[in-house]
């Protein structure tokens, strides 16, 4: 097989970052500056044509030709970026990203991180953002500069001679990456996933910009109204500056005040009956709403066709496999409860602010709940939008084998109150929705599944939901009780590991799930082929004295690589979100192959752009629905539903 390896350096106006790439090609301004490849193991080349130099025709026939695969590090970017600049529609299927190969087997984002954890014998050289900060990104003008807003070659031959020169080592560098990849195959039904992905992304969703841009208009005169009475009532030049607020909270309450946050605001209400203050807080709290953010992040990334594309980052949450959200990040959207949805959004779209003030008492509330909304299906089209259902609780009973759990999904599917009669042996027809006992079956479904005790159920909530503290622990032994084969895999999965790490032992537990040992990394394999990696594990004592297993992983808060641990209850959680993500992932190749427009997806949901009078919502649950071949007997379930919008139903 023949390879092309590819790196580029380009310039646009758009910020790449906060719009992302289809946004970014999409500028007039855009441009390739310097293209470097390598056929195979030849020497590197570089083509400078910011400077007028040609792609050799080598070059722009293997770009075209199937039987050459090109790579790059996020070969998205690359892709997106020859295609627009050459005018050239270049399909994904002779493509391989090695930033996702990479994250498939557990290594991290970012070229210059991987490099250093393996060690490669070329690394990165940390000059380039600095290269790419003086030449592919619009420059502040200044007297200096002669108020010029780019940086030619020209204006620093020098640096350009090493921004060549960096080029040129990024393909090195990802060419290296990819020779250490191919001891690590990518399993054939993955490689076509990313296909899609690429499909999908490529696809995008239309935005409506309309609807959009008034949301942004109503935000900021909200937010002018804020301030303006929070300047009438505190006299601060600057309400919105957090030192002189605190300061005059400080003064009001008598006791100083060294934290005003979404976390502390409700302490301080609490104990005060100043109506000032109150409302300071109160309007507080609306102004540092986050919600709006999303539409100033559609704002910015949308194309010139009204379409936002790019949402989704194949493998985003590593080792899972799971995807993560990119630009307006989808995987985290408020969820919306208006029952008149459509109607407040027709408002919200056409009326004035002053009208709107009148009509509704809390805007920045509603905004949030409009969010979803923003996404519309493109023109005489629809949204068919279809969700399984407690999918995680279905994979977790199916792999243990808790077989009264599977009966439920099987039967009426009532979870929580199932489980609340489990746990308290009470009959299921005595537990209603909202009593109390439900909310405590409810709340240990939410927080039990992975080993989690009381401490789960604290962050789950448990607390604010009325429990009280002295009965959280009898709450963990009832579920644990009800559930001892789910207690069970906790543990058989921490030996399983164990096991491969100390003694290479190759172990397949009942549920199909293999655990082995590939090169210092241990893998669990699912029943879908693909394996879920931790980078070179360890077995090591925790704070208790007790055998743990640690493994090399990037640290979420220092965003370091180091040494972390994990037990029997995270791993099954792993296992399980990785589970469900590939039952997701037969449904999106489903629904693909038989024409459907799949344009975007969040966690256990799909959202489908369909010609109106074309399928039904009851045809795409059913495709959802439909048995895995290699999950038999897994009790699948779907539910759809239409909208003229994106929304919850």
């Amino acid at each position: 097989m023949k390879y092309l390896s590819i790196d580029i350096e380009t310039y646009s106006d758009k910020d790449l970052t906060k719009g992302g790439v289809y946004n970014y090609v999409d500028s007039a301004n855009f441009e390739i500056l310097l293209f470097g490849y390598a056929f195979d193991d030849e020497e590197i080349k570089i083509v400078d044509l910011k400077n007028g130099e040609k792609l050799p025709k080598k070059v722009l026939d293997a770009l075209n030709d199937k039987n050459i695969i090109k790579t790059a590090y996020n070969a998205n970017f690359e892709r997106t970026c020859i295609s627009k600049h050459f005018g050239i529609d270049l399909t994904y299927e002779s493509w391989i990203c090695t930033m996702v190969w990479g994250l498939s087997i557990g290594l991290p984002s970012g070229l210059d991180n991987v490099a250093k954890i393996l060690n490669l014998d070329e690394q990165k050289d940390a000059k380039g953002k600095n290269l790419i900060k003086y030449f592919s990104i619009p420059c502040k003008p200044t007297k200096v500069n002669g108020g010029r807003t780019r940086n030619l070659p020209e204006h620093d031959i020098e640096k350009w001679q090493t921004f060549k020169e960096y080029c040129i080592q990024d393909v090195q560098v990802e060419r290296d990456l990819r020779k250490y990849l191919s001891n690590f195959e990518m399993v054939e039904s993955e490689k076509a996933l990313w296909l899609l992905d690429q499909k999908i992304n490529d696809n995008g969703v239309t935005v409506d910009t309309k609807f959009i841009e008034k949301v942004l208009l109503i935000d900021e005169l909200n937010t002018n109204r804020n301030n303006d009475r929070l300047r009438e009532i505190t006299g601060l030049d600057n309400p919105n500056s957090l030192p002189q607020l605190k300061e005059w909270l400080s003064n009001k309450l008598g006791y100083e005040v060294d934290s005003v946050t979404k976390e502390s605001i409700p302490k301080i209400e609490k104990f005060t009956n100043d109506k000032d203050v109150l409302e300071v807080l109160t309007l507080r709290k609306e102004n540092a709403k986050t919600s709006v953010k999303k539409y100033e992040a559609m704002a910015r990334s949308v194309c010139s066709d009204n379409k936002i594309r790019g949402l989704l980052q194949f493998y985003g949450a590593s080792r899972t496999g799971r995807w993560a959200g990119r630009i307006v990040q989808v995987q985290n959207l408020p969820q919306n409860h208006l029952s008149n949805i459509a109607e407040v959004r027709e408002d919200f779209k056409t009326l004035d602010f002053d009208t709107l003030e009148l009509l509704y008492k809390d805007i920045p509330q509603i905004l949030s709940e409009l969010i979803r909304t923003a996404f519309i299906p493109s023109k005489n089209n629809r949204f068919i939008v279809s969700d399984f259902s407690a999918i995680e609780a279905r994979v977790i009973a199916y792999l243990a084998g808790e077989k009264w759990r599977l009966d439920v999904f099987r039967t009426h599917g009532k979870i929580y109150e199932a489980s609340a009669s489990k746990m308290f042996n009470i009959p299921i027809e005595q537990i209603t929705k909202g009593s109390e006992l439900r909310q405590k079956g409810k709340i240990a479904e939410l927080a039990l599944g992975y080993g989690g005790g009381v401490g789960a159920l604290t962050s789950m909530g448990a607390l604010k939901m009325g429990l009280k503290e002295d009965e959280l622990q009898d709450l963990v032994d009832a579920w644990r009780s009800s559930n001892l084969n789910i207690k069970k895999f906790w543990y058989d999965c921490e030996k399983a590991a164990k096991d491969a790490i100390k003694n290479y032992k190759i172990t397949t537990l009942n549920s199909g799930i293999t655990f082995y040992m590939n090169k210092n990394n241990l893998c669990i394999q699912l029943p879908s082929k693909r394996s879920l990696y931790y980078n070179s594990p360890m077995i090591d004592k925790n704070s208790y004295g007790s055998d743990c297993i640690t493994y090399m992983s990037m640290d979420q808060t220092s965003k370091k690589w180091k040494r972390v641990d994990t037990f029997g209850g995270k791993l099954v959680e792993n296992i399980v979100q990785a589970y469900a993500r590939d039952c997701l992932a037969e449904s999106l190749k489903r629904l693909d192959k038989v024409g459907y427009k799949i344009v975007f997806h969040v966690h256990d949901e799909v959202v489908i752009d369909c010609p109106i009078g074309k399928s039904s919502a009851d045809e795409i649950a059913k495709i959802m629905s439909e048995p895995i071949y290699w999950a038999k007997g897994l009790p699948l379930n779907a539910d759809a539903y239409e909208c003229n919008f994106y929304m919850k139903d």
